[in-house]
């Protein structure tokens, strides 16, 4: 698949890149997509919540009724979870969400999600580019030029660039990552991908094994 490279201003370079279709332009799995979503989701989850169990509440262990003839239900103590302000039973314990994906089902799933978005057409490659200081206007102005403003837009670029990040840190609708860190939630989330020439070249080389 061919593909015009622009610059940051929307005009074109008179250059054009072929997307590998190893990468962009497999048959893409479903399955493996949802499960590496699932994984990304699940690493972000702290898994800290906690409730108390009746033995850790601090309350009184003094029986409150007669064990029979009370007409109602035989209570130990205060801290029962029949009781209000007692404890819970089976209540959320701190865990660890994360879980184990192979490298290969990793790998498969952003092939995947990179050829959904090669076939909307929802890929753009820029020539590289850099900012010489931080201002949101640049991004603002970028998605301007290539008629894309007002869609969630997805950076990636060869390697860190402060000033590229910082510019798009405060704008909810754009996203700045790294070629070698771009994983499948980022990608399907975003409207379009906005991809340099060198970043292309780092994710063959990652997912063209």
């Amino acid at each position: 698949m061919e593909v015009s490279v622009k610059n940051i201003n929307g005009q074109e370079t008179g250059r054009k890149v072929n997307l590998n279709e190893a990468v962009f332009g497999i048959e893409p799995n479903d399955h493996v997509i949802y499960l590496d979503v699932k994984q990304y989701l699940a690493n972000q989850r702290q898994g800290t919540a906690k409730s108390k169990e009746r033995s850790e509440h601090a309350g009184s262990t003094r029986k409150l009724g007669r064990q029979k003839g009370g007409g109602g239900a035989r209570h130990g103590d205060i801290n029962s979870p029949l009781l209000r302000g007692g404890g819970r039973v089976f209540g959320p314990k701190p865990r660890d969400y994360s879980f184990k994906l192979n490298k290969k089902v990793k790998a498969l799933a952003r092939k995947s999600a990179l050829s959904y978005k090669a076939q909307e057409n929802a890929i753009l490659v820029l020539e590289d580019f850099s900012f010489e200081a931080p201002k949101t206007k640049e991004i603002v102005n970028i998605a301007k030029n290539l008629k894309v403003d007002g869609k969630k837009l997805l950076f990636v670029l060869p390697d860190t660039n402060k000033n590229v990040y910082l510019s798009a840190r405060n704008l909810q609708c754009a996203e700045v990552m790294e070629a070698a860190t771009i994983n499948t939630y980022k990608v399907l989330n975003a409207d379009v991908l906005l991809i340099t020439e060198k970043s292309l070249e780092t994710i063959d080389a990652i997912l063209n094994k």
